[in-house]
């Protein structure tokens, strides 16, 4: 029998370091007397989730994608959004192949360019500065047959910031001479990552068809939105009906139709993969869609492996001895938990993009819910705040009193999840919710003799107020997290302050009594 280890990623669950913003803080609130507890009798410390701590440009909130990526390899992960900007910054941006074919096409063929994308600077998912990018190559290229779609944010932003975003957009446009606004669309209908088709068709069918509300301008078309909420909880930019921009009020601007080319200029892989399928696979089933048109589809990262796409910036090579791949070589077992809103998280992304799980690598997915109690559909998830905690839960307790792993994983997506909805009261019942879930995994490891490290990989409960509108702030924060060694034998260690989610890997097999490999840099946080 295994006395595991295992590692709670309390998704979303910062630490807000300024007092003024307790009466906002559903961490604070909430009533959690596990987190309380092991707070006050286990060694603990914060760690930094963001910016140049996790390879991202400095003051830019971490994600889960780059939070599990950085917690997985036990390094720090310079990101391809770095990459990229760099990239456009230096010049080598407009000599890219794939971009430049994307465009060599429509000229052959003398048909359309259409450029996907979110449109915000929150830098999770994309960046405007990569769109003005691909806007000013179509220009150097002295092509200006390009049509933007473009998918408000309002989750990693503030919720009514599209107007000004979509602007700058039009701005950039304008001066370069080069696109127009084709559609808009909130991200939960081009943008949703848990195989919920209805909503990724609503977008396509726009994008596609030109079928939706028409408006004349596509800041018409969101502040349409914003006076006519589909309900009162999803009134801001993620939710904007997929609109069709005309500028006669009839025909639209543009459609994708058959030998045009894309550009998807995301560089997170998670949430274009759905739309992307709509549009590229032969034997796609998500919707009746029709028949596949015929384009040249370039992502500007490779979303899934075996897409049928091009790939402007493929990933890089696969990183050596992260933590799941070093167990794994060791002949040790491990068990990997979420639901599907963090699935990929815990596996995909915790294992530096890799599809295939590691020989020994168990996984446990749930289904996050789509339906209420009583039937009816669940928009957003602050109407359910406990989402699938509770069966969650209950397949990492059955994976540890199993005896068999050496190394468990679980992540628990309430805070974050419900935290982006901008309700402070279901915030702080998710903490409440998953405080009690954590309790029964120490619980169950303290049985079989294990330790549990107790983390988060970036905030986000913990502000729900935004502090520049006053308004629900439904975005990550840049604040650090707690992290907790709950194990008897370090009960009176101290851990090192100023450390990262880098260091948690490292800290792991210190707790597994593994050597660290050298290729991981971070260092355990056990003095």
């Amino acid at each position: 029998m295994s006395r595991p280890v295992v590692l709670i990623i309390r998704d979303g669950w910062g630490q807000n370091p300024y007092s003024e913003w307790d009466h906002a803080n559903a961490v604070l609130l909430a009533d959690t007397p596990v987190a309380d507890a092991i707070a006050r009798d286990y060694p603990r410390t914060l760690i930094h989730t963001s910016g140049f701590d996790v390879g991202l440009p400095e003051g830019t909130m971490g994600n889960s994608e780059v939070g599990h990526q950085n917690i997985g390899a036990g390094r720090v992960v310079n990101q391809e959004s770095v990459h990229i900007t760099k990239e456009i910054r230096g010049g080598e941006f407009f000599d890219n192949f794939e971009l430049n074919a994307a465009i060599n096409s429509c000229v052959a063929k003398e048909t359309n360019l259409h450029i996907f994308g979110i449109v915000s600077d929150a830098g999770v998912h994309g960046l405007l500065e990569h769109l003005y990018a691909c806007l000013l190559l179509c220009q150097r290229r002295e092509f200006s047959r390009v049509f933007l779609h473009a998918f408000t944010d309002g989750r990693d932003s503030p919720p009514i910031y599209g107007i000004r975003y979509v602007q700058a957009a039009e701005k950039a446009m304008a001066e370069l001479g080069v696109g127009k606004v084709a559609t808009v669309s909130g991200r939960f209908w081009a943008m949703d990552r848990d195989n919920r088709w209805a909503r990724v068709e609503k977008a396509y069918r726009a994008i596609a068809f030109g079928e939706g509300p028409i408006f004349r301008t596509p800041v018409e078309a969101i502040q349409h939105y914003y006076e006519n909420p589909s309900q009162p909880s999803t009134g801001g930019d993620e939710f904007v009906t997929p609109s069709v921009i005309s500028d006669d009020g009839v025909t639209p601007r543009a459609t994708v139709r058959d030998g045009d080319s894309v550009i998807f200029y995301n560089y997170r892989g998670d949430r274009p993969r759905e739309l992307t399928k709509a549009f590229v696979l032969t034997d796609f089933a998500g919707f009746d869609r029709g028949k596949k048109l015929d384009l040249y589809y370039v992502t500007m990262t490779a979303y899934e492996q075996g897409l049928p796409v091009h790939v402007a910036y493929p990933k890089p090579p696969k990183m050596t001895d992260i933590l799941g791949e070093y167990v794994s070589k060791l002949g040790l077992k491990q068990f990997r938990c979420a639901e599907t809103e963090k699935f990929p998280h815990v596996t995909f992304f915790f294992n530096d993009y890799r599809e295939e799980p590691f020989p020994g690598e168990d996984r446990g997915i749930v289904a996050s819910p789509k339906f209420l109690p009583d039937g009816s559909p669940l928009t957003t998830y602050d109407q359910f705040p406990q989402m699938s905690a509770p069966a969650v839960a209950e397949a990492t307790l059955n994976a540890i009193n199993s005896g068999q792993y050496d190394l468990v994983i679980v992540n628990f997506a309430n805070g974050d999840m419900v935290g982006h909805t901008g309700s402070l009261p279901a915030a702080i019942k998710a903490c409440e919710v998953v405080d009690g879930f954590v309790g029964q995994i120490i619980e169950a490891t303290k049985r079989q003799g294990g330790s549990v490290v107790v983390t988060a990989d970036h905030g986000n409960a913990e502000q729900m107020i935004d502090p520049l509108t006053g308004g629900p702030h439904t975005a990550h924060t840049i604040y650090d997290v707690e992290i907790i060694i709950v194990d008897d034998r370090f009960k009176g260690a101290r851990l090192k302050e100023d450390g990262r989610l880098a260091d948690i890997a490292p800290t792991l097999l210190r707790l597994m009594s593994l050597p660290q490999p050298p290729a991981m840099t971070g260092t355990s946080l056990i003095l």
